[in-house]
């Protein structure tokens, strides 16, 4: 009897096992199809200075991480993605030109 039980437990777990290998391989697919629109791989590129507080996607500077770790809002050499071509059109709060950069930069200070 103790055979049947542990072959059970076997046969349930390698299910649960092949269950959850297919779900995240679902959720994975899921997650690319996302970055494509009408079935073609959409552009980004890193955009510094639009980032709110703890938003940031990396590069948030000195004393920080990476992503999630900027310390306010707008922060200079923190970036985010954005669809390419956007950035330059993307509202700074603390950039000179009032709008997201290319490259990490110095805040302005009002």
């Amino acid at each position: 009897m103790s055979n049947s039980i542990t072959l059970n437990q076997k046969t349930v777990s390698a299910a649960l096992a092949l269950t959850l290998g297919a779900a995240l391989s679902m959720a994975s697919i899921s997650a690319v199809a996302g970055d494509e629109m009408d079935g073609k791989k959409m552009d980004a590129e890193k955009c510094f200075g639009v980032a709110l507080k703890g938003k940031n996607d990396c590069a948030a500077g000195a004393g920080t991480t990476c992503a999630g770790t900027s310390k306010t809002d707008y922060q200079g050499n923190a970036w985010k993605m954005v669809p390419a071509g956007t950035c330059e059109e993307t509202v700074s709060k603390t950039s000179a030109t009032g709008f997201g950069q290319l490259e990490a930069f110095e805040e302005k200070h009002a």
